[in-house]
């Protein structure tokens, strides 16, 4: 399965997407981490927890595809 940073790095999610992953996350049956369900690394979590969404997307979109 594809984690939400993989699929908005190759251009097959949206920035809001993430709200619906966190979602999905909430209500599944997952043993990981919301961190890793989402795909992020250690520092994206952190920037986006301490900052904002805004600041993570920022991050990721520096390592977006074009």
């Amino acid at each position: 399965m594809k984690r939400f940073k993989e699929l908005y790095l190759e251009g097959e999610a949206e920035l809001e997407d993430i709200d619906r992953y966190v979602s999905q996350w909430n209500f599944s049956d997952e043993t990981c981490t919301l961190r890793e369900y989402l795909g992020l690394s250690e520092e994206e979590e952190d920037v986006w927890i301490s900052d904002s969404d805004e600041a993570l997307f920022e991050l990721l979109e520096a390592q977006r595809k074009n």
